[in-house]
């Protein structure tokens, strides 16, 4: 996080102790140590919420600055179901910090106090996966975890959507959806298998075949007329398959190591597919031919984890992440770096592009826990960071402009309804 740590002395203590989860100026702003000693049990219902709202996180956000400690309560707010109370958290006044350029829409939360219950996320384990699609005349959520189940959500309530899809042999690493013969289908990539799956009836529809390991990522294209899935396991192969029939229609070829992470795009009216590999290198194939366009682009230092495409210009680009904590640009017509974002500590795990306010932006996510907007062409952060108490490990952004991230073991879904034209001070 880009602040030093600073417990601001300026807000005074609330004037006697019955008001004093009303002041959401003093709570953000003050010692948590002298607000954490006014957290009464038998207060009415108003202060046992805002109790448990502040305790919620406060690990994380008590020996932070006051803008970190704003989010995390308003982030909270929300995963105990007051969405009215996280906007009002999010708009309180910090010193030489604007308003959040955000608001959170719902979010699931794991830990909840005895007289009030969050938003479960009904995940037991880390959420690893997250995609968008529309079911049933619904915009939905869906997530993959570690522990061995994908679930949906609906994206604008927050509230599950039928039941799990639980046929799984180990860790879910990955989800992806496709169209397929007029029906939403979800294809799930875990230990030893990639399934398709009929969304809205949770059924299993098939099992793609050549998989004989852990499969860490998914792509999806429409080639040659046909929806497709792509996906490796650890055999380093890299399988393109027909989602209508099952059957495999082709590979990708010129690699020597595993594939990481994979996005497809279309360059002059043909699909192409964006991997990133374990050894750092970053392919691009031709996937009409399977071939490789041109040769890898290399500069990562390890393993290359998350990968997204966009086409700036005119000219189509990849941005990649990984355990260099550093977020790369590339011009895929040029072979070569064109930029670099810097601002995560730690492993980046996660990139998207959205188009927020008309423009392109990139996002991502890292084990530090944070999130960060970009803007693309001038490789500058825009606004400060979001944060979150457990490690970012998934997110995608919907056309509308809500961002789903994937947290620990939980999912929140924001509206970045205004952003700064800086970066913090």
């Amino acid at each position: 996080m880009s602040d030093d740590v600073h417990m601001t002395a300026s807000a005074s203590d609330p004037s006697g102790a019955e008001g004093w989860w009303t002041d959401l100026p003093w709570l953000v702003n003050a010692d948590p140590e002298r607000v954490l000693g006014l957290l009464a049990s038998d207060a009415d219902s108003d202060a046992r919420l805002m109790a448990a709202v502040y305790r919620a996180s406060v690990d994380v956000h008590r020996d932070v600055p006051p803008w970190v400690r704003r989010q995390l309560l308003a982030l909270d707010a929300a995963r105990y179901g007051d969405r009215e109370l996280s906007a009002r958290i999010a708009a309180v006044s910090v010193e030489d910090v604007d308003t959040e350029p955000w608001q959170v829409l719902w979010s699931t939360g794991a830990q909840s106090d005895p007289h009030f219950q969050m938003n479960p996320s009904g995940h037991t384990g880390g959420v690893d996966a997250v995609v968008t699609t529309f079911s049933d005349g619904r915009h939905v959520v869906v997530t993959g975890s570690k522990d061995q189940t994908v679930r949906v959500r609906d994206l604008e309530t927050g509230q599950p959507v039928g039941g799990p899809m639980s046929d799984f042999n180990g860790r879910v690493w990955a989800v992806a959806t496709e169209v397929v013969d007029g029906r939403p289908c979800v294809v799930t990539a875990s230990d030893w298998a990639v399934l398709a799956w009929d969304l809205a009836t949770r059924q299993q529809t098939g099992e793609l075949p050549g998989i004989n390991g852990e499969v860490w990522c998914l792509g999806t294209a429409v080639v040659q007329g046909r929806p497709c899935a792509l996906a490796s396991d650890d055999d380093v192969s890299v399988r393109v398959w027909d989602l209508a029939s099952g059957e495999q229609v082709g590979e990708l070829t010129g690699h020597d190591d595993f594939l990481m992470a994979i996005d497809t795009l279309v360059i002059d009216d043909r699909p192409h597919a964006v991997g990133c590999m374990s050894g750092g290198k970053v392919w691009q194939w031709d996937l009409t031919t399977g071939q490789p366009v041109g040769e890898p682009l290399t500069g990562h230092d390890g393993e290359a984890w998350a990968v997204a495409t966009a086409v700036v210009g005119g000219r189509a680009h990849a941005i990649t992440a990984g355990y260099d904590a550093t977020v790369r640009v590339w011009d895929l017509v040029m072979g070569r770096e064109v930029g670099r974002l810097v601002g995560h500590e730690g492993t980046v795990s996660a990139v998207v592009t959205a188009v927020i306010g008309g423009e392109l932006r990139v996002v991502t996510g890292g084990s530090d826990g944070t999130v960060c907007l970009w803007e693309l062409a001038a490789g500058r952060q825009i606004g400060r960071e979001l944060v979150f108490p457990a490690p970012v490990h998934a997110l995608t952004v919907t056309p509308e402009g809500s961002l789903v991230v994937g947290y620990g073991g939980d999912v929140a879904v924001l509206s970045l309804h205004t952003v700064p034209d800086s970066t913090g001070p």
